[in-house]
């Protein structure tokens, strides 16, 4: 099929890799960008892949507080100098992090944290919604397997779709990030506190809140 250059323009801006390298990664996955992006990955040509086992050690902690106090995020990013931790650009980067763990609420920070725990525990609620739905036990596996994927999108951060964005991934929004700035990025954690949560209280969609402020 035809790759318009559009899409190896979009391409080149998510992994910072070169035209011709885009364009073939495209060609290879059919006009399909996250394939191709992953493609790029697999050989090394994307930025990301590149600067991926640089150290980053400097880094911004940013705070994001929610209109009111409702909300508070405090977000731990790391890059590899100091130089580039101070730029007006690297700050707001941090800061969308924090206003989009705020709105969206993650759990972790990428599946790798998610505990064999936890899990198990998914996995078995998700056979057991397969089995209720009264699916042939020979696909349960898969739809299981299927299904986890969403588990990971809705509570990993890097894989949650940005909020001001969503078409594209916090994973994507990083990897733009290191092909801008020419580092390697890591969020490396976060925490997030709500007002009251945990307790019995009236009914209030902060989170809702957020994102609608993001929007504007």
């Amino acid at each position: 099929m035809a790759i318009s250059a559009a899409s190896v323009k979009e391409l080149r801006e998510k992994t910072g890799a070169g035209m011709l390298d885009c364009k073939k990664a495209l060609d290879e996955a059919n006009g399909d960008i996250q394939k191709a992006m992953d493609i790029l990955r697999e050989k090394g040509l994307s930025a990301a892949a590149k600067k991926a086992g640089r150290v980053a050690s400097e880094g911004v902690v940013e705070s994001y507080i929610h209109a009111g106090g409702k909300i508070g995020v405090l977000v731990e990013v790391n890059c590899e100098t100091d130089f580039v931790a101070l730029t007006d650009d690297f700050k707001a980067f941090v800061k969308d992090i924090a206003m989009h763990i705020a709105a969206s609420n993650p759990s972790y920070v990428s599946r790798e944290e998610v505990s064999q725990e936890d899990l198990d525990r998914e996995r078995e609620v998700l056979k057991n919604q397969a089995l209720n739905e009264g699916k042939p036990a020979n696909i349960v596996e898969k739809m299981v397997e299927g299904r986890l994927s969403k588990y990971y999108e809705e509570y990993c951060l890097l894989e949650q779709q940005f909020i001001k964005d969503p078409d594209k991934t916090i994973a994507d929004l990083v990897n733009e990030k290191v092909g801008t700035i020419g580092e390697n990025i890591s969020i490396r954690r976060f925490v997030r506190f709500e007002l009251g949560e945990g307790l019995e209280k009236k009914e209030e969609n902060f989170a809702e809140e957020v994102k609608a402020q993001m929007k504007n």
